[in-house]
């Protein structure tokens, strides 16, 4: 399926919500304009019927869309639908008031303008594509083509120039201004020294997480992950070579977990791994697998080779609660719980039996 967006842009739920917006403003605009000119310029009583049916039909698309939500979840497909809806009516009120001659024929520019901002370049090429054949269509003359085809293209050109202008400029400035935004948002919500996310991107999507397990009744598990020699490391070596021991573990964590696992980083030297569709059981496993590749790692730092540990607090939902709150506080109890139990291991929150450090034989059973 054809992309509706600039190949490596990401978009959530918030943008696609203000993107609608956006849409519903210009199609009140479009309706406006189009009205103004019936009231003020006049229509030929022939074509009054035909202008305020689209009028009626345009105005009703709009309530029912925005207002009365026939769509409960808003998507980029319906906002693309919307924008060949505004060519479909520009193209019905320009033949009903002159055709090429119309002076509504600049409206065109209302959802190539939406659909450069939202969509860029793929969208608005095909829609270019349309309104040219749009512009042929309401312009045709045969007499006119048969004896001096060259100059009636060329007038077909000159009219539809200003809208290729208008579409190449604006999906110009909206990919450098959504680039620049991609940046902005990827340095906020990431930590400097692991390239992780930070806590406040991390909440975010565990909240949507939560919602979404919430929602198809699925388990979803947290693992919060402690370095147990840091600061032996620190005091022997310098913060240099502690940064060059988290950056390690890191990339241990990485090659661990999955594709669809999420990681951040906690603070200091603890992270946080969020497991998707997981439960206790597979939880423990990949908490285990963690554990077992970063104590089998051998770090050279400065000339020296190191070894470290963790510790891992896991917790489940539902079982282990149903918020961020909750969450977080129960894996910092049973991460505290395996640091009390003599480091490099992994306890879970789960039940009673469950704290106890990970045992193969648990999940056999």
């Amino acid at each position: 399926m054809l992309s509706l967006l600039p190949i490596g842009t990401s978009i959530d739920r918030d943008e696609i919500k203000g993107f609608s917006r956006t849409i519903a403003e210009i199609e009140w605009l479009l309706l406006s304009l189009v009205l103004v000119y019936l009231v003020v310029s006049g229509v030929p009583t022939s074509e009054q019927p035909a202008v305020e049916m689209a009028l009626f039909l345009f105005a009703a698309f709009i309530l029912g869309l925005h207002y009365v939500h026939f769509y409960k979840v808003e998507s980029l497909p319906k906002l693309a639908s919307e924008t060949w809806v505004m060519i479909a009516f520009v193209t019905w009120v320009a033949w009903s008031t002159g055709k090429a001659e119309s002076p509504l024929l600049n409206l065109y520019l209302l959802p190539v303008i939406a659909s450069a901002l939202i969509f860029g370049k793929v969208m608005t090429f095909l829609e270019i594509a349309v309104i040219a054949a749009c512009f042929v269509l309401l312009g045709w003359d045969s007499s006119r083509y048969t004896s001096h085809p060259l100059t009636w293209f060329g007038s077909v050109l000159a009219q539809l120039g200003p809208v290729i202008l208008v579409a190449y400029i604006t999906t110009m400035l909206s990919a450098d201004i959504r680039h620049a935004l991609d940046k902005i948002k990827q340095v906020s919500d990431t930590d400097e020294l692991t390239g992780l996310y930070n806590m406040r991107a991390f909440a975010a999507i565990l909240q949507r997480s939560l919602r979404q397990a919430a929602r198809h009744r699925q388990s979803l598990s947290l693992a919060m992950i402690d370095s147990d020699n840091l600061k032996p490391i620190n005091d022997s070596y310098g913060h240099d070579a502690g940064n060059k021991l988290l950056v390690q573990v890191v990339n241990r964590i990485r090659d661990a977990v999955r594709a669809s696992d999420t990681i951040a980083r906690y603070g200091g030297d603890e992270f946080l791994v969020l497991l998707p569709q997981t439960g206790p059981s597979g939880a423990l496993e990949v908490a285990e697998r963690i554990r077992h590749a970063i104590e089998d790692a051998r770090i050279d730092i400065g000339g020296h080779t190191v070894r470290t540990t963790v510790s891992i607090g896991v917790v489940t939902y539902p079982s282990d609660g149903g918020d961020l709150a909750t969450m977080l506080e129960k894996v910092d109890r049973a991460l505290y719980k395996a640091k009390e139990a003599g480091k490099n291991r992994v306890i879970a929150h789960c039940n009673a039996q469950a704290e106890l450090p990970f045992d193969d034989s648990r999940i056999a059973a």
